[in-house]
């Protein structure tokens, strides 16, 4: 009985085919590096490349894919302060495609060489369009998308004493380019202490009842803000920074002595927040920053008093509207350095 094998693996058989073309070669293959070899143009034509090989190759369902690249390849960028000065920072690039369901793959060492060649440039949010572009059109893709993160250093003085030092914050700025129409998103991660409302009222009414010393439970927390930067507004990570200090007072503190360590007390007593009132303050402010429109506020409280943490989410518009959150959001929200 003839049996055919409607099973066989295309890939397999081109490899297989390349295969007997080395081994049209006679004698052993040199397992010496030579590094005196040159590719010429006409040698590299003759490389294979599956990647752009026929639909026939594909393996799976013929769908779109609606990204595909690489992600977190590393390099030093400038970007330009609020008040002018340049600052080197190391980035970490993500930068995927849209694949159409009849191609095969996408060359992904196109994605870093055309991001590379705006690496002189002072990175704003046109730049990484410009770079968005260029591998859109390299790759002929319908859709992409860029996101560089960096951590932003930004002078904080002191409460009290005259000392200063610089706070850092995670910062992304990502491009998307779906059907040509481009959106810029930033996201920034504040980190600040959280005296908890209903803590703080217990100790004093310890106190005032009956003489009992007891003391507030407060925790460090964190807010990630994701925002759509409206079209035609200037922006500037400063801007949105001062705009959570305001929001929400009781930042971290970098360089503290002991009358400074004494103010943070009173600037938290102050200042009790819950997790809602958290994501409700910075809401307020988001919603008269003219730099944005839509905007969503994820807010983790990594509670002392409890073994576990108290969380918010607050969206505004369509934009970060969604119905399932990725299953580790709250644990990414966990601060480190």
């Amino acid at each position: 009985m003839n049996i055919q094998n409607k099973d066989i693996n295309p890939l397999s058989s081109v490899l297989d085919d390349y295969q007997q073309k080395v081994q049209h070669n006679e004698g052993p293959l040199s397992r010496d590096y030579n590094d005196n070899f040159e590719a010429s143009s006409e040698y590299v034509e003759t490389l294979p490349d599956l990647q752009n090989g026929e639909p026939s190759l594909i393996r799976g369902s013929k769908k779109q894919i609606q990204h595909v690249g690489i992600s977190n390849f590393k390099m030093p960028l400038r970007y330009k302060s609020a008040d002018g000065n340049l600052l080197t920072l190391e980035t970490s690039v993500t930068g995927t495609v849209s694949l159409e369901a009849n191609k095969k793959g996408i060359n992904m060492s196109r994605i870093m060489r055309s991001f590379y060649k705006h690496s002189e440039d002072t990175f704003n949010f046109k730049v990484v369009e410009n770079a968005l572009s260029d591998y859109k059109e390299d790759l002929d893709s319908l859709d992409a998308r860029i996101q560089i993160r960096f951590s932003f250093p930004m002078l904080k003085k002191s409460l009290r004493s005259s000392l200063e030092g610089f706070q850092y914050y995670n910062v992304a700025l990502e491009v998307l380019d779906v059907e040509n129409v481009c959106s810029n998103i930033v996201h920034l991660d504040y980190v600040y202490s959280s005296t908890c409302p209903c803590s703080l009222e217990l100790s004093e009414h310890a106190r005032s009842e009956r003489g009992q010393l007891a003391t507030p439970h407060s925790q460090r927390s964190i807010a990630r803000i994701s925002a759509l930067v409206a079209p035609n507004k200037s922006f500037s990570i400063e801007e949105m920074i001062l705009l959570c200090r305001k929001a929400i007072p009781t930042e971290t503190q970098v360089m503290v002595k002991r009358e400074d360590e004494q103010a943070f007390a009173e600037l938290n007593a102050s200042n009790p927040i819950f997790v809602e009132d958290a994501a409700r303050l910075l809401c307020e402010q988001l919603q008269g920053f003219e730099s944005v429109t839509d905007f969503r506020v994820v807010v983790n409280h990594q509670e002392s008093l409890h073994s576990h943490d108290a969380v918010s989410v607050l969206i505004n518009g369509p934009t970060f509207n969604q119905t399932s959150l990725d299953p580790t959001l709250f644990q990414s929200l966990h601060h480190t350095s």
